[in-house]
């Protein structure tokens, strides 16, 4: 029994999911079966509740940050690993104007903020914790080289703004930052970059909530119509693909994802981040996720400890990708054979 809605998310950040549904392929894909195809962020609350985070939609595919959907899993909820992204999106850590403060060594003893929110998974306070690891690793030190202070979130729930108003009254002294809406923040109060996470050559440093980014899908769709799933990654596929062509409507359309302007994202996503939206289970991604999977279970933010290789399921992407190829080498064949037929009655009008 086919399923009649097809449900996705995404984090305000680049995917190819964010892509796909703005150009409308999902939709297209799954019209002719009366299958919808509908975005969980454009759903009614009593619908979309917390599935964003908990994954408890059998229709949800999900590719977002990887701190919810390991601690999904970690709590027991069915769901499998389908993909991975790696986006570079800007990491930094940030200090007071004048501080002095531009290496890593100079975090020791620092006063770090460390965000809280009353919210089931607090992947706010994790990215902080793991951006900072990174930060500190660079210099041969730990979190324990540092003090770590606790700062409530925006009752509003606006973006880096409680750490960095912690910053600018000067109850921290190095905020954790990353994406487009903390280039422009960061910009607002005249902070200053004390470390570059990105220009660090070893990309472990950078791992994080959102590198790598999971797709992750449920056990029971999964199980029910595999089809389906692969269909869906072969629109994502295609995406990517389009997305590599075109660096000027992806601009656009990170703009509209992420709510920054054109200098937000052009400080937040390098030259060439276009190109970099497509999507393996290689086992250097596999790895990095692990590491990920460790450092989360170490500080606590999971329920039982999560085998990254077992969770992950490498089937839909093969069949997704033999089913893109399968699509193109038709319509490739179509073309020809349009093309042949437009020639045969040109030849048949000049001999007419």
């Amino acid at each position: 029994m086919l399923p009649d809605t097809l449900w996705f998310t995404r984090c305000p950040v680049p995917t190819a999911t964010g892509i796909a549904a703005d150009q409308g392929w999902l939709a297209r894909e799954f019209a002719a079966d009366g299958i919808a195809v509908r975005s969980l962020q454009d759903a009614p609350p009593e619908v979309a509740a917390d599935h964003h985070y908990t994954h408890a939609l059998t229709g949800l595919f999900r590719e977002g940050g990887n701190v919810p959907a390991l601690w999904a899993r970690s709590r027991g909820e069915a769901t499998r690993l389908i993909g991975l992204t790696w986006i570079e999106e800007r990491q930094a850590v940030l200090v007071r104007a004048g501080s002095g403060i531009t290496e890593p060594g100079q975090l020791r003893g620092l006063r770090l903020a460390i965000p809280r929110h009353d919210i089931g998974i607090d992947f706010w306070r994790a990215m902080a914790l793991a951006g900072f690891r990174g930060a500190l690793g660079l210099a041969g030190l730990t979190l324990a080289d540092a003090e770590p202070v606790d700062i409530p979130g925006a009752p509003d729930g606006a973006q880096w703004s409680a750490e960095l108003a912690a910053l600018r009254r000067g109850t921290v002294d190095a905020v954790y930052v990353k994406g487009a809406l903390a280039v422009e923040a960061a910009r607002r109060i005249g902070a200053e970059v004390a470390v570059e996470l990105d220009a660090a050559p070893d990309r472990r440093v950078r791992v994080n909530n959102g590198t790598p980014r999971p797709i992750t899908v449920h056990q029971r769709l999964l199980d029910e119509r595999p089809e389906l799933v692969a269909r869906f990654l072969a629109v994502l596929l295609e995406a990517a693909d389009w997305a590599a062509e075109h660096p000027e409507e992806v601009v656009r359309i990170l703009q509209a994802e992420t709510g920054a302007g054109a200098e937000g994202v052009a400080g937040a996503y390098a030259p060439g981040s276009h190109r970099t939206l497509h999507l393996d289970l290689s086992a250097e991604r596999l790895e990095l996720l692990a590491m990920q999977e460790r450092f989360l279970g170490e500080q606590g933010f999971l329920a039982a400890p999560v085998d990254v290789q077992a969770w992950a399921d490498p089937e839909p992407l093969r069949a997704a990708r033999e089913l893109l190829r399968e699509r193109r080498a038709r319509a490739g064949a179509d073309a020809e054979a349009v093309a042949g037929a437009g020639a045969g009655a040109v030849r048949i009008t000049d001999f007419g």
